[in-house]
């Protein structure tokens, strides 16, 4: 039943999303966007190396978008990169392949697991995910490129 994801510690989550608002001036931003629901999320990042320093974003999304970029915000600062792309994938895999949920500190994302039985609802609740791996992707993409010389 759809009330299995619709839990109290999920409304709760939705209803106390941290850092919310867009940075001054970010690395990278990114938004993700479920055409099957309208939910968005725009991510800004900042980044030191392959740290995440600081983080804002905008969620204007159902209560599965909104307790996704909840734990997102709640844990991404001090967070690497590769731990970043590495947990959309474990997310993605726990919605679509039966995998496992990440433990350690992104282990409230096994609230999310219920999820995988209603297909429609898994973009919303990877758009976090999605938009934080799409900003690090542009800030590593920068990165690569060779320093304009100066002129």
């Amino acid at each position: 039943m759809l009330n299995d994801i619709y839990n109290r510690r999920i409304i709760e989550l939705a209803g106390n999303i941290p850092r919310l608002g867009r940075l001054a001036s970010p690395d990278a931003s990114a938004t993700a966007h479920s055409k099957l629901c309208g939910s968005t999320v725009k991510v800004d990042l900042k980044m030191d190396g392959p740290i995440v320093t600081d983080f804002a974003h905008e969620v204007k999304a159902c209560a599965l978008g909104q307790a996704s970029s909840s734990i997102m915000a709640s844990h991404v600062i001090g967070s690497t990169a590769s731990e970043l792309c590495e947990l959309r994938e474990t997310v993605r895999k726990m919605l679509k392949d039966n995998g496992s949920p990440p433990q350690g500190k992104w282990a409230d994302i096994a609230l999310l697991e219920p999820v995988r039985e209603y297909k429609a609802r898994h973009a919303s609740t990877m758009l976090t995910f999605d938009a934080v791996a799409d900003a690090i992707g542009q800030i590593e993409a920068k990165a690569m490129q060779p320093a304009a010389a100066p002129g």
